[in-house]
């Protein structure tokens, strides 16, 4: 029994250090919000120009694809409908490590 309980600590470490460590940097993802200028279009809770970050988190929730379609989207800046109906050339974010923790941090919100 003491050794199944030690077992059970062990893995629940484990299975915690791995979630943690997989967590995105919020000071660095929101930096990088700026400096890319996403803000000018995107906010975290409320619709501008683009769809709140929420709303992108939500649209792709529980799905498998979720992570390589946003980088994808983020790394080869496509052609995107804007709420108002414009379209502009979405910016291409270069930095992989950059693109990792933003699309990490959109969609844990």
């Amino acid at each position: 029994m003491k050794n199944l309980l030690t077992l059970l600590a062990a893995v629940a470490a484990v299975s915690f250090s791995l979630s943690a460590g997989a967590a995105p940097d919020a000071d660095a993802a929101n930096k990088a919000l700026k400096d890319n200028g996403c803000t000018k279009c995107h906010s975290i809770d409320k619709a501008k120009k683009g769809p709140a970050l929420k709303k992108i988190a939500a649209d792709n929730k529980g799905k498998a694809d979720a992570e390589a379609k946003l980088t994808k989207f983020l790394t080869t800046g496509p052609k995107v409908k804007m709420e108002d109906g414009s379209e502009e050339e979405h910016k291409a974010v270069k930095d992989a490590a950059t693109v990792k923790n933003l699309v990490q941090f959109i969609l844990a919100q």
